[in-house]
């Protein structure tokens, strides 16, 4: 039976994090049963794992040409295997799949999360051994310690929602087509025999459906990738590209992608690459190399676009925005990081997080090269616009973690050269310009109307998104008030507790002044 991923790249962990990867070079039923047990606890929402049979493992990679199995201990092995999935409580059944590499055949178990963690199995084969649970850290299989096993019963029947069975569509939301395309770009042997089964146990095979046989039903995950239109089923699933021309954002052009996810992914992508992103090159003095560079680095963009697709929340019913300025892109997702991640240690330079609210979604775009391995985000981004020469991102969130918003800076060279181009086309800045006067070409849309809803009295960011009619406070609107508060045109009503729930804000005497100011202008 073949698996929807490529062998040969689950072999080398190109696609598949070493965390949930466990070789094996001969047959061990104990440690087998031990690990399918950790892998369908999936206690970080990683997406389960594999165990690969027939291949060695050294310093935690695998040993290249494997050993392999003979035919004899495969048919063995997966007899065992069924006799050993009753062992484990509730019963769990892994997906197997023998693959021929390197003129070898090998042993593939894929274990996903299961649906009905959590999972305990016997510590031993010895008579009356006690039931425990198992849990993956790191690369190692380890029975759970009190404080995990507490986490495992937390987790009981709280399935990630894009892993969850979706009871209000049927197997006919899913699109064969896009399922052939996908296996087909990914270089799946399930590419070839997909044409030729029924499409339910393609389905089954793909772990994009779940249910009793006779009344299957799609899990989240597959309408997300393999139905044509994601965005009518879960509202709010798509990208939002809006270009504005200033910061007041009173001229502005938007363009919406939608399709299935990884679809969006690459045509906004492919849009911001062909009408946001441009290369620079300056050449130099003595030094037959010019300098190239770019405006913004494509990889740093792809990477913090991606990782707002895979980390958002798809029960949320806001898009993913990408917003680009003059100056910068900002792109927001909702709602914000998972734990442990928070406002205080998002922008360090290492930054960890060890559970996913989407384990399948990130799967099928690591698959598609889209993203790479776990925690490995945020250390790419900085080192791509490092080396471009860029300034380092910047990452936000609020203390609720109602939203994440990345913030990537235009090259400041690319800055000077776009000043320059402005002046020459006949668009010069003042003389003596004073920041406030910057300040004030600001304040026109969002941050005049944010002035204007704390006139009466203070309130609290979330009645301020309210009387502007969004349904939470957005990206923008954080660095709106982030900004008031800067040039002391709003102050806290708690000053000494800035992350107070319940903070509000009200106006200064200088903000007031202002905003009577305009307003008379106005009239």
């Amino acid at each position: 039976m073949a698996l929807p991923i490529n062998a040969d790249e689950l072999l080398h962990g190109r696609v598949v994090e070493s965390e949930r990867l466990e070789f094996k070079e001969g047959w061990n039923p104990e440690a087998v049963l031990h690990t399918l047990c950790a892998f369908a606890n999936d206690i970080n929402n990683w997406g389960g794992g594999y165990i690969v049979l027939g291949v060695a493992e050294k310093d935690g990679r695998p040993v290249s040409p494997p050993s392999g199995l003979t035919r004899t201990e495969i048919a063995k092995a997966q007899k065992e295997i069924l006799n050993l999935c009753h062992k484990i409580k509730p019963a769990y059944f892994p997906v197997s799949e023998v693959a021929r590499v390197s003129g070898k055949d090998i042993l593939i178990l894929w274990a996903p999360g299961g649906q009905h963690r959590p999972y305990k199995t016997p510590g031993s084969f010895a008579s009356k051994s006690e039931y425990a649970y198992y849990v993956r850290r790191f690369s190692s299989t380890k029975k759970a310690n009190h404080a995990e096993e507490r986490d495992l019963l937390a987790l009981a029947n709280n399935i990630p929602f894009d892993d969850r069975i979706n009871h209000a569509k049927s197997l006919k939301d899913l699109s064969v087509s896009l399922i052939q395309e996908y296996l087909n770009e990914i270089g799946s042997d399930l590419a070839g025999e997909a044409l030729k089964m029924p499409f339910a146990d393609l389905c089954l095979r793909m772990n994009i459906v779940d249910g009793p046989r006779e009344h299957l039903k799609p899990k989240n995950i597959g309408l997300l990738f393999f139905n044509d239109r994601p965005e009518k089923i879960f509202p709010g699933a798509h990208i939002d590209v809006v270009e504005l021309d200033d910061d007041a954002g009173d001229s502005f052009s938007e363009k919406s992608f939608s399709g299935p996810i990884h679809r969006q992914v690459k045509e906004a992508l492919s849009y911001l690459k062909n009408k946001v992103i441009k290369e620079f090159v300056r050449k130099v003095p003595d030094r037959a190399e010019a300098d190239r560079f770019f405006n913004y680095p494509y990889t740093a963009l792809e990477e913090v676009l991606v990782n707002a697709v895979y980390h958002r929340s798809y029960e949320d019913r806001e898009p993913v925005e990408v917003r680009v300025y003059p100056d910068r892109i900002l792109v927001t997702s909702y709602p914000g990081p998972m734990p442990p991640l928070n406002k205080n240690n998002i922008n360090k330079p290492v930054v960890t997080s060890r559970r996913y609210r989407n384990r399948r979604i990130g799967d099928f775009l690591k698959e598609l090269h889209l993203t790479e391995g776990r925690s490995t985000g945020f250390p790419k981004i900085r080192r791509v616009l490092r080396k471009n020469g860029s300034p380092a991102p910047v990452y936000e969130t609020d203390r609720d973690r109602e939203y994440f918003m990345a913030t990537i800076k235009i090259h400041p060279k690319a800055k000077e050269e776009k000043t320059a181009a402005g002046a020459q086309s006949g668009i010069k800045a003042q003389p003596g310009l004073q920041l406030e006067s910057e300040l004030e070409s600001k304040l026109e849309s969002l941050d005049l109307r944010t002035l204007a809803v704390l006139r009466d009295n203070p309130l609290g960011k979330s009645d301020i998104s309210k009387k502007l009619g969004q349904q939470q406070a957005s990206g923008p609107l954080h660095e709106t008030i982030r900004t008031l508060l800067e040039k002391n045109f709003v102050e806290r009503s708690i000053p000494d507790k800035p992350n107070s729930r319940l903070q509000k804000y009200k106006l200064t005497a200088k903000g007031r002044a202002w905003l009577d100011r305009k307003k008379s202008v106005e009239k």
